[in-house]
């Protein structure tokens, strides 16, 4: 709850520019500095991790242990999967799956929970799920948010973005291809792809099952052949857009 110190992680720079203006005093470890601030205004540790699963674990774990973060927020954007979403959308995720860890078959890959061991048998159903009442809270703090039009120099035409709650897969690679955005859609039936929130999520798991975790993240581009052009051009805008959501969440974590 909202008397708990919040951990706030984003991968790069430019997702951390309206979310903090990093004045906070700051401490440096394992290469990684952490600063004391506020966000909406609400005590917080900011961290920026870096791209990937082991860069956002490591910093998870410091958050948790040596700042004794009990909440956790991930801020940036994403890959869009579903094709009813658009550049700029924002999906807070009600769980996250890291779909790049499993088994690889002759019939070909199998997604299981991180950490399993199929040898022993047991439940290996990929993801971590957020509480309901959590989810309550996040889509009660969202009521009545209305995202500016897309600015027009981003060419992607004067659509309002908008907000949605779904499921988010992460896994260390950028997903640059229009078939592994179709499967992925297809076999979890996920809104959004990144790369850091499904192991912010089992670190999270590892201290314990009431610390929340929560992943906000735009659409930078659509995870498809094009997705490396829509990324650049629009992971400025995107990042903004995020934070604008991640804002309205803080104080309900």
């Amino acid at each position: 709850m909202a008397n708990r110190l919040l951990g706030v992680i984003s991968a790069l720079p430019e997702e951390f520019t309206h979310l903090s203006d990093r004045s906070g005093p700051s401490h440096e470890i394992g290469g990684l500095a952490f600063w004391r601030g506020e966000i909406a205004g609400r005590e917080a540790v900011f961290v920026e991790c870096g791209p990937g699963k082991v860069n956002a674990a490591v910093a998870t774990s410091l958050l948790l242990d040596r700042f004794e973060c009990r909440a956790l927020m991930l801020c940036g954007v994403a890959g869009g999967l579903d094709p009813a979403l658009g550049v700029g959308d924002v999906v807070v995720g009600v769980s996250n799956t890291q779909h790049d860890f499993g088994l690889q078959k002759e019939g070909g890959f199998v997604t299981i929970q991180p950490g399993s061991r199929p040898s022993l048998g047991g439940d290996w159903t990929p993801g971590y799920a957020e509480s309901e009442p959590l989810v309550a809270r996040l889509r009660k703090a969202l009521d009545g948010l209305v995202l500016e039009a897309l600015p027009e120099q981003v060419g992607a035409g004067r659509r309002t973005p908008t907000i949605h709650f779904g499921a988010i897969l992460t896994g260390d690679c950028f997903v640059n291809s229009d078939s592994v955005r179709r499967r992925l859609h297809a076999q979890f039936n996920a809104q959004a792809v990144e790369m850091e929130g499904g192991a912010v999520a089992q670190v999270a798991r590892r201290w314990g099952g009431d610390i929340p975790v929560v992943n906000v993240r735009c659409l930078s581009d659509l995870a498809s052949a094009e997705s490396h052009l829509d990324f650049r051009a629009f992971l400025a805008v995107a990042s903004r857009y995020a934070s604008q959501v991640a804002h309205r969440l803080a104080p309900a974590i």
